[in-house]
């Protein structure tokens, strides 16, 4: 049994002792003063629980454990498309040239799949699957969640 526990039981021993020998008339003053006490206890109890959780955090900054900033910003999404776009003037040049027609859809595809998976990356609520909510199956304007 932790000592605190103990300190609490011998409280609440003394304090029924007391109410024994003093009579139902203090009974209301007793069970405050315990219940003051427990609370007292509680109190003690979280705020060494909050101090403990601030060292914590405080240590995680220290060491700069703190989750990756997520990298999606209006800037770089654009700055990619900018790139892609031109990439992809020489890029469908060169499979035209060496392939004609098939090589530039492949070209095109490459491009489609590269912007697909960096948008994948940045956004991935985009390609979350959709689900309807009322149970129709018609193509209704409502009833979407994600």
């Amino acid at each position: 049994m932790d000592t605190r526990d103990s300190d609490l039981k011998k409280e609440l021993d003394a304090t029924l002792y007391a109410r024994r020998e003093l009579g139902e008339e203090y009974e209301s003053a007793l069970v405050d003063s315990f219940l003051g006490k427990v609370d007292q206890r509680i109190d003690d109890a979280v705020e060494r629980r909050v101090r403990r959780q601030l060292a914590e955090q405080r240590m995680a900054v220290a060491r700069d454990a703190r989750s990756p900033r997520s990298t999606d910003s209006f800037g770089e999404r654009f700055g990619f498309g900018i790139v892609t776009m031109v990439l992809a003037i020489p890029l469908s040049g060169i499979g035209a040239g060496a392939a004609h027609l098939p090589g530039l859809v492949v070209t095109w595809a490459g491009i489609v799949g590269v912007n697909v998976v960096q948008a994948a990356r940045t956004s991935p609520e985009l390609f979350r699957r959709r689900r309807r909510t009322d149970g129709r199956a018609d193509g209704g304007d409502g009833g979407w969640e994600d």
